[in-house]
């Protein structure tokens, strides 16, 4: 009998549709019971993982327990646990609930005995798997987490033992996974603690890459790409990254629609090899910014809310005369995204656009020096000055594409990857939203010594003024956005929950220091 490995995952949910997403030990079929329908999916193979896809439709509006059976015997809900369920939205309702967070270490990570303070993700599922048993869990719309929901660089110690064991190829990192199996070891690691397991069950769910999915600032630079491609691990390792990344996270993000409509999937489910399809297609878009660029993000409406999900890794534009963030079609795409008839729009990326002013134009001077020398590249690289200012032209092009937005009474950018929270209201001539920066990092990590403290002094505002006559002295344009944070940031792990009612809207972060429970820690009216 095939016993169920991990999940069910509920991923997209769109209109009166809903994905499960399940792993499971061997071929198996796969039933999902909700409502008054079951339907049924064969699971398929890749890498020698065998993972299931249903799709349930018609779903009235209201919430609806589900089951999953494989080959005809229970396996969901586990017992002492309550119902997971499938929230259908009534298509009247405006509003939206979005929870959002990034940069996840797994909550068995013995990291924890290190100084980091309790899971934000797991406070979170704790508190909802709480609330469910009493049938008062008031459930959010929508949680999206926006990079390094594994981190392949930076091992727990039982995977760094569980490494050792393995059967590696030569020259392997220790201290890194490569291989596939390596990186399926650490979804499991990350996703497999009941109260997570059940929160992903029974929220929808997006997600796109960071860095550390694949490596630390990958595709940082042309200077990075062409140091590691040396690697005699390096080609087996990005197609194990890209491709699990593809299994376990982009193909949930995708409705039935898009998924019938992506090339890869095509293939797949017309009964080619999917190993072959996802290597092949993996050592493709390895290029990053390559002739036919895919499209990792994803956009969702949630009531009158449209999110936009960006990926600000798999498709830098890294030779040239200008870095950017994306190739010119993406930037097309976006605009187009952009300009939707909604109440909010939220923009969703692994990095912020806009950091702690002192840092910023930092980040600007050393993208000007690194062109120049070596050194400033290295060091560059050493403290991750890889964000939205050290991407000038970019950076440029997202404010104008923000000032020209028209319609939403705000303009939310959701940020993560510093490791730190915080809030901060921008100014943009022209702009006719409320535009602010929304930054929650990290759910389980943490940022300690003088890297704490340059990001705390970050935000000095006696600092801002100095630091932007600097940038201007070596050729950087003054930014056409004003910011600052609405109070000191917030280090410790968090999550943060954007609510929308009608064309209102607020944030609150909550952390969990001194722990375990989650504590509002920053709150802040966007409207």
């Amino acid at each position: 009998m095939a016993t169920l490995l991990l999940g069910p995952l509920l991923r997209r949910v769109d209109g009166d549709q809903a994905v499960i997403w399940v792993q499971t030990d061997r071929p198996a079929r796969v039933s999902v019971r909700a409502a008054d329908r079951t339907v049924t999916s064969d699971t398929f193979e890749a890498f020698g993982v065998h993972l299931g896809l249903v799709v349930l439709s018609g779903l009235p509006a209201g919430a609806h327990a589900y089951a999953v059976e494989l080959d005809g015997s229970a396996v969901w809900p586990q017992p002492g646990y309550p119902d997971s369920v499938i929230t259908i939205r009534d298509p009247g309702d405006p509003d939206a609930v979005i929870v959002f967070g990034s940069c996840r270490e797994a909550s068995s990570s013995t990291h924890a005995d290190a100084g980091h303070d309790p899971d934000a993700l797991e406070a979170l599922g704790q508190r909802l798997l709480d609330a469910a048993r009493t049938g008062r869990a008031r459930l959010p719309d929508l949680l999206a987490l926006i990079g390094d929901q594994i981190y392949a660089d930076n091992l727990s110690a039982p995977t760094t033992r569980w490494l050792a064991g393995q059967q590696r190829p030569d020259l392997s990192p220790p201290d890194h996974v490569v291989t596939f199996a390596e990186y399926v070891h650490l979804y499991h690691e990350s996703w497999d603690e009941p109260p997570v397991r059940w929160l992903l069950s029974t929220v929808p769910s997006v997600m796109i890459f960071d860095d550390h999915e694949i490596m630390d600032d990958w595709n940082s630079s042309a200077g990075w790409l062409a140091a590691v491609r040396a690697q005699p691990w390096w080609r087996e390792r990005i197609v194990a990254g890209l491709a699990s990344y593809w299994l376990f996270q982009h193909l949930g993000n995708l409705t039935p629609a898009q998924r019938d409509a992506d090339p890869v999937w095509r293939r797949i489910r017309a009964g080619e090899d999917a190993t072959a399809v996802l290597t092949a297609f993996a050592e493709r878009v390895a290029v990053p910014a390559g002739p036919d660029p895919y499209p990792w993000g994803c956009t969702v409406d949630v009531g009158r809310t449209r999110l936009i999900l960006m990926d600000c890794r798999g498709n830098r534009v890294l030779d040239g005369a200008e870095r950017r963030m994306w190739p010119q079609q993406q930037w097309d795409a976006l605009a187009g995204q952009t300009r939707a008839d909604c109440d909010h729009l939220v923009l969703a990326c692994s990095l912020p656009w806009l950091l702690a002013p002192a840092v910023h134009h930092g980040e600007s001077v050393i993208e000007v020096l690194a062109a120049r020398h070596g050194a400033m590249e290295r060091l560059r690289q050493k403290y991750d000055l890889e964000h939205w200012a050290a991407v000038g032209h970019s950076f440029d092009e997202l404010t104008a594409l923000i000032a020209g937005v028209r319609g939403p009474a705000t303009v939310s950018v959701l940020g993560g990857d510093v490791h730190h929270s915080y809030v901060a209201p921008a100014t943009i001539p022209g702009a006719t939203a409320a535009v602010h920066q929304i930054t929650c990092s990290p759910l389980h990590q943490s940022i300690k010594g003088v890297m704490r403290t340059l990001l705390r002094v970050g935000w000095w505002r006696a600092l801002g003024g100095p630091a932007a006559l600097i940038a201007r002295a070596f050729g950087v344009p003054r930014p056409a956005v004003r910011w600052r944070a609405t109070r000191p940031p917030y280090f410790g792990s968090a999550v943060a929950t954007l609510t929308h009612r009608g064309r209102t809207a607020s944030v609150v972060i909550e952390g969990t220091t001194p722990g375990p429970a989650l504590r509002p820690v920053l709150h802040h009216d966007l409207t």
